[in-house]
């Protein structure tokens, strides 16, 4: 695994990018099963809904350490299989939905590249989602290295 990451502040804007020891498969499965999604991702028991097709609406709980529970809802803009996945997410007061662009890369050895990024409105909610993304890459590199896989 390497643990390189690069945050990238041009504008409100960052990317963030990972090499996982898990083939492509391996990682677009956690990212578009309910139940591998939720045990990674931190989400509560049974609250992960996922209908991974442009347009198709997800929803999901996220619990924080200290238990707090936070729901989130969006939809999928864009999807390509074992390799790109836009993902809508609904901010309360807002007119349209934050996005975030999910990529993968085939690399050999059985390993993937994964690049997070988004856009944001200002400079404290980029830093509030870069550590978010920051902590889904954190837990999908967990799940994926030494949680048994369904």
């Amino acid at each position: 695994m390497s643990t390189e990451q690069t945050g990238t502040t041009e504008g409100f804007s960052y990317a963030l990018r990972r090499t996982l020891d898990a083939p492509v498969a391996d990682v677009w499965r956690a990212w578009t099963t309910p139940e591998q999604y939720g045990r990674w991702a931190g989400a509560a028991p049974g609250s992960v809904e996922l209908d991974v097709r442009p347009g198709g609406a997800w929803k999901a709980t996220m619990v924080t350490p200290d238990g707090q529970e936070f729901p989130l809802t969006g939809s999928y803009v864009e999807v390509v299989e074992n390799r790109r996945i836009v993902i809508g997410m609904d901010v309360p007061g807002k007119a349209s939905p934050a996005i975030m662009t999910v990529e993968l890369g085939e690399l050999d050895g059985g390993r993937t590249e994964i690049a997070v990024s988004q856009t944001c409105d200002t400079d404290e909610e980029r830093a509030m989602t870069e550590q978010g993304s920051t902590m889904l890459l954190d837990g999908l590199d967990g799940f994926l290295s030494g949680e048994a896989r369904s």
